[in-house]
């Protein structure tokens, strides 16, 4: 097992790890500070394909966070890169929000409903009947057919809920009897992106911090690096004994995981709950 204190780059699930809402965690702040100053880094990375980079920026930087784009990783963006790598400039169908769209366009891939290569969904809140029934027709026919993400849900304030990218992909497959690729979160393309974009550290010198089970632990597993469930959002203890998915290590929340660095960086057994 790695040791916590040698981990270099944090990567953080933002909501019910770092955030909830527009707030930030108790101790969500103290820790961010602490890993800069001890010559550590962190990295926002969120399923959540509706928004870009930017967006995430902004909202960061009015919590008082320092973000700037490349701290962040979206499920849309690792599309994009992923993409990029099997054919830059390719014709993509995409059904996608317009912060989405903006990040192809400035990969300067043609989004077309003409002879596309590829046909991509996102967490398109402005999904239509008419995108709908396009897409369909083009993954019947046997174009690529990629996701960015695959929850059902995105949680929104008050404990309620919306249909997320995974709740559309059960639309489609009922449809056409399709299933896409996906590339964000438990899957591992999301994290070679991060690689690519903090190239300067070792596999083994990065962790995955986040609140739930089947997307963040998993991903750090998929991804062969140190896996943090914070107990700060959806996953309980209750839900880490009844899984298969273990983490690596687990804490009540990132302001713990902050008292335990500081602590010479050592590993106290009354703050860790070693799975």
């Amino acid at each position: 097992m790695t040791d916590l204190s040698k981990i270099k780059c944090f990567l953080l699930d933002m909501d019910g790890t770092v955030t909830i809402g527009n707030e930030l965690l108790p101790g969500a702040a103290e820790f961010l500070k602490y890993l800069k100053e001890s010559g550590r880094d962190y990295l926002f990375m969120t399923n959540n394909s509706s928004k870009n980079s930017d967006d995430y920026v902004q909202k960061m930087r009015g919590l008082g966070i320092a973000c700037n784009p490349i701290d962040v990783m979206t499920s849309g963006e690792a599309t994009v890169n992923y993409l990029y790598s099997l054919k830059p400039k390719a014709r993509v169908y995409l059904m996608g929000t317009p912060e989405l769209e903006k990040q192809f366009l400035d990969y300067k891939f043609i989004l077309t409903d003409k002879n596309p290569d590829f046909v991509v969904l996102g967490f398109d809140k402005t999904l239509t009947y008419e995108k709908l029934v396009i897409g369909c027709d083009l993954i019947r026919a046997g174009v690529p057919y990629i996701a960015t993400h695959p929850d059902f849900n995105c949680p929104m304030p008050n404990d309620a809920y919306i249909p997320d990218c995974g709740a559309m992909m059960e639309l489609i497959k009922a449809s056409t009897g399709k299933t896409p690729k996906v590339i964000g979160k438990p899957n591992r393309e999301i994290v070679e992106s991060v690689f690519r974009k903090r190239c300067q550290y070792k596999p083994e010198e990065f962790a995955m911090v986040g609140d739930r089970l089947y997307t963040d632990v998993k991903t750090g597993i998929n991804a062969g690096i140190t896996s943090i469930l914070v107990l700060s959002g959806e996953a309980t203890m209750k839900d880490v004994n009844e899984s298969d998915v273990k983490p690596t290590y687990i804490f009540k929340g990132v302001g713990e995981i902050y008292e335990y660095l500081k602590e010479k960086d050592g590993i106290d057994v009354s703050c860790v709950v070693n799975s």
